[in-house]
């Protein structure tokens, strides 16, 4: 297919086109109309190769928490490459940079952990820890208690697992998952979710029955742990109700079902604390991260696991003989030498009381400038995650037709205004800026997406879009 006009037979864009398949895109349309070519970021913004300026308001993918041009961590992993490119963790081999990383990790974990598995993203991460809940039912002897619960609008990656976990209809059409063996449980989401007169106790209560009444529906005996985000990301930036975790794990402590806590997007001061689990008031199992923990410059992700996991696994692997499972960029030396610095910088930096002005100041101000717009159904987020959910029908939170695709037309519109966003299901912008933004900066950007908000009105009045039967 020839490369659409205005681009240039040799052009970035038309070599793109040729050449590259994308995800999470609609790949004929890309043919038709080509990417935004980034070619240089600082701080919070970034650049396309045309020279346009754009404030990142979502850190690229919830994950350069520390901008785009920081020295250190490119310093970092130069000074790594030199002294050890590569070596692997594979037959009891090891390397200081995975080890300290482990120790910093272990040292900041939420709750007391025992062990830190390393991967290269929090979909390979979330894969091992499906794998390792499995091992451990088998070293216990309950060979029946495999099955898994997400939960509907859950995020936790695009393996063939972790994408049986997730709970997106677009990570699951046409690719055959879930697999059996994985179900999953309502959104907490009490916007949309609760019943006339109910409270945000009593709807957490209410989802809390729900998923007793799974396990019990499963059998207790066949159910093997359970995942959640502490705010769900990908699915809207979603807020349990007042109560909701406490009593969920009330439930999986009952039929003893592991917690999975994917602290993906959450940890590493995202929420306002080091961890979405503090905020949330979570005591995970396993707990998952990825993303801010080498604050993108490096692909890397951990699994850390309580000493009840660990004890089952190294059981079972010594049966076996060895633990079966493993990347050959587990823990690889450069992207834990970036880690490892990160986390120093989030230290010295005392990034969380930084996260704590900066991101009140985000919350009032989406607040103050959003939640009364005539197409806004609900303004939600905590620390440096938030979102606005655009509605047809504010009266009764009613979501425009999907065919509408209203939340596309508002990115490109934000593009269009100079701020790269990320629309996510129910028409809802997301914000997830890098840690180190500033108030003005977040004033800056809020500025630009009210632009795109207002020229999206101006369309939805002259076309009249109905909104979902």
């Amino acid at each position: 297919m020839a490369p659409p006009p205005p681009f240039g037979a040799n052009s970035a864009a038309a070599r793109d086109i040729a050449s590259v398949l994308h995800p999470y895109t609609d790949l004929k349309t890309h043919q038709e109309v080509g990417p935004v070519v980034i070619s240089r970021g600082k701080g919070v913004r970034v650049w396309d190769d045309a020279g346009k300026d754009y404030i990142e308001s979502v850190a690229g993918l919830w994950c350069a928490s520390l901008g785009f041009d920081n020295e250190r961590l490119v310093q970092a992993a130069v000074t790594q490459m030199r002294k050890l490119p590569f070596y692997h963790a594979f037959t009891a081999k090891s390397h200081e940079p995975m080890i300290d990383l482990a120790e910093m990790l272990l040292e900041r974990a939420p709750v007391p952990m025992s062990k830190v598995f390393f991967a290269n993203s929090g979909s390979e991460a979330n894969d091992s820890a499906i794998k390792m809940v499995w091992y451990l039912n088998n070293a216990l002897g309950r060979t029946k208690k495999k099955k898994i619960i997400g939960r509907v609008k859950g995020y936790h990656g695009i393996t063939i697992g972790s994408a049986s976990l997730t709970g997106l209809p677009a990570n699951h059409r046409s690719f055959d998952v879930p697999l059996p063996g994985f179900v999953h449980t309502i959104t907490p989401h009490f916007y949309h979710g609760a019943l006339p007169g109910e409270t945000e106790a009593d709807f957490a209560t209410r989802c809390a029955d729900e998923l007793e009444r799974l396990i019990l529906a499963e059998g207790p005996d066949t159910v093997a742990a359970m995942w959640a985000e502490p705010i769900m990301g990908a699915g809207g930036v979603i807020l349990p109700p007042r109560g909701y975790f406490p009593k969920i794990q009330a439930v999986l402590r009952k039929y003893d079902v592991l917690f999975v806590v994917d602290e993906v997007i959450c940890g590493f001061w995202r929420t306002g604390n080091y961890w979405g689990s503090q905020t949330l008031d979570i005591q995970p199992d396993i707990l998952v991260c990825a993303k801010a923990l080498s604050a993108a410059y490096m692909p890397i992700s951990a699994v850390l696991v309580n000493q009840f996991v660990f004890d089952a696994l190294a059981k079972e692997s010594n049966n076996i003989g060895t633990f079966g499972h493993g990347f050959t960029y587990s823990g690889h030396p450069v992207p834990a030498a970036v880690a490892i610095e990160t986390l120093k910088i989030y230290d010295e930096m005392d990034i969380g009381t930084h996260v704590s002005r900066v991101g009140a100041h985000l919350q009032s101000e989406l607040r103050r400038r959003f939640a009364g717009h005539e197409l806004v159904g609900e303004v939600r987020g905590v620390g440096l995650i938030g979102a606005m959910e655009l509605v047809a029908d504010k009266a009764t939170r009613k979501n425009f037709d999907p065919a509408a695709k209203i939340g596309p037309r508002l990115t490109k519109l934000c593009e269009e205004n100079g701020v790269i966003g990320r629309a996510s299901m129910n028409d809802t912008l997301c914000f997830s800026p890098p840690l180190i933004i500033t108030r003005e900066e977040i004033d800056e950007m809020l500025d630009r997406v009210g632009r795109a908000l207002d020229a999206l009105t101006v369309q939805i009045r002259r076309e009249q879009i109905a909104v979902v039967a």
